[in-house]
């Protein structure tokens, strides 16, 4: 059954009237916890300095890409360093001191991307994650990954291994010479492992038709992607800020993790869906993959007993 948020006309008109408009220099509250539907560059000289904990930007890669009422067109290497440059410089000064950030993008812009962070920022990894979707090809690999740049602002930060770590299935557990259980864990859902998380994420599902938080939005990111991110670089009511909201994912997990959110969306039909989805997530607080302040591998049952 297709689960996916869609707007009636009606619903388009009452989420919009939510959103928020920024015209002149702006104070902390006036943002917090809302949706700027607004062209990030006619926003962001009026944003507060030092309000960010966390950054996570998802811009558009640098191929052709249609984004409802606005297009994106493919740029030289040249041209698409200088358009990342554009809206990282400018953000710099919204920063807190610890602040850290994530920056989305594919091995065609990635170099691009990786170039300017390391002017402004300190680049601590890089994150290659599955993205099972990907399409077939003939003639060449299959691309099904795509890479998250984190970064920090200074030497001082937050990471929060220990609510990152995945719970990992173990199917040939191995005991020590007494007949305990090495390394690893059982109970009544089965034998299993808790491992730190790594640069490597393959545990991650791309929202489709079947699951509540798709969305028409064309590049959707997971909320069990967020929820990663977010956990793991704030702690409970610092405040996430994403300059490229789309469909709202980056705030509606914030929502749910007990963080506040703020984030800017030019396209007036994605910015009322991340207000409904926001709305909806006073209620649904339920993470897809992330379950009893654990994350789960891609396609197990935190339910189902395996022994």
């Amino acid at each position: 059954m297709n689960r996916s948020i869609t707007l009636t006309g009606k619903e388009l008109s009452r989420y919009s009237k939510r959103c928020v408009k920024i015209t002149e220099p702006c104070i902390l509250s006036k943002i917090t916890d809302k949706t700027i539907n607004q062209d990030f560059f006619s926003v962001v000289e009026n944003l507060p300095d030092e309000f960010v904990d966390l950054l996570f930007i998802d811009p558009p890669y640098n191929l052709s890409k249609n984004f409802n009422e606005s297009n994106f067109k493919k740029k030289t290497d040249e041209e698409y360093l200088e358009y990342i440059d554009s809206f990282i410089s400018p953000l710099v000064r919204c920063l807190k001191s610890n602040a850290s950030i994530y920056v989305c993008g594919d091995w065609r812009s990635s170099t691009s991307i990786h170039a300017v962070l390391k002017k402004y920022f300190i680049v601590r990894n890089r994150i290659t994650w599955e993205r099972e979707k990907g399409r077939g090809s003939k003639s060449n690999w299959k691309n099904n990954t795509e890479d998250i740049w984190f970064c920090t602002r200074g030497g001082k930060y937050i990471f929060n291994y220990d609510q990152v770590k995945l719970k990992r299935i173990v199917k040939a557990p191995y005991r020590d010479e007494n007949g305990n259980p090495k390394d690893w864990h059982s109970n009544e859902s089965g034998s299993y492992r808790f491992t730190h998380a790594s640069n490597i994420w393959n545990d991650i599902s791309v929202p489709f038709w079947s699951m509540p938080e798709n969305t028409e939005h064309p590049t959707q990111k997971p909320e069990k992607l967020l929820a990663k991110i977010i956990l793991s670089s704030t702690n409970a009511g610092d405040l996430v800020f994403d300059p490229f909201l789309g469909s709202g994912t980056t705030s509606v997990t914030a929502k749910k993790l007990g963080r506040h959110y703020s984030g800017i969306e030019l396209d007036r039909k994605y910015a009322a869906i991340a207000e409904k989805r926001l709305e909806l997530a006073e209620t649904e607080r339920s993470i897809q993959g992330y379950e009893d302040g654990v994350f789960w591998e891609r396609n197990s049952n935190p339910r189902k007993v395996v022994k």
